[in-house]
């Protein structure tokens, strides 16, 4: 019992933080930061990576996301979108919010074909991913990557 309601404020302080405005402290040359890639279907799973995503920009570091498998489901067009408590956002909601601050946003080359679609069912501003651009971002200096 109290583990989970250790996860649980765990859980309610880091949601908070996405509608809690934050000072960013990082410098012009301290722009090292993610590369995240979502493999899960668990839509609070998604949720933390997207809120995590969120404050690494508003701390000024870039972000890179990666969606395979069925998180890959988050980039397309009219998917099934999952409203979390407290803040009664999706992962998509959040998504979109990672893109208007210029995270670039990509779905694995295996999904599109795997479901039997092409480009043209993604949200605007998703791309598939080239693996040696990948590969090349993740050997970066100072670029970490975080799984979800």
């Amino acid at each position: 019992m109290i583990r989970s309601m250790k996860y649980a404020a765990t859980l309610f302080a880091l949601l908070m933080m996405v509608v809690m405005p934050q000072q960013s402290h990082a410098s012009d040359d301290e722009k090292e930061g993610l590369f995240v890639v979502v493999t899960t279907d668990d839509a609070q799973t998604q949720m933390m990576a997207m809120v995590l995503s969120t404050q690494t920009v508003k701390q000024g570091r870039s972000v890179q996301m990666l969606l395979c498998g069925p998180a890959g489901e988050l980039a397309v067009k009219g998917s099934e979108q999952t409203m979390l408590k407290p803040i009664e956002k999706s992962p998509q909601m959040l998504l979109q919010g990672l893109m208007k601050s210029g995270v670039t946003v990509e779905v694995c080359p295996l999904f599109l074909p795997n479901k039997g679609a092409d480009a043209s069912v993604l949200i605007d501003g998703v791309t598939i991913a080239k693996p040696p651009v990948v590969a090349q971002k993740l050997s970066e200096e100072g670029v970490k990557l975080f799984t979800f």
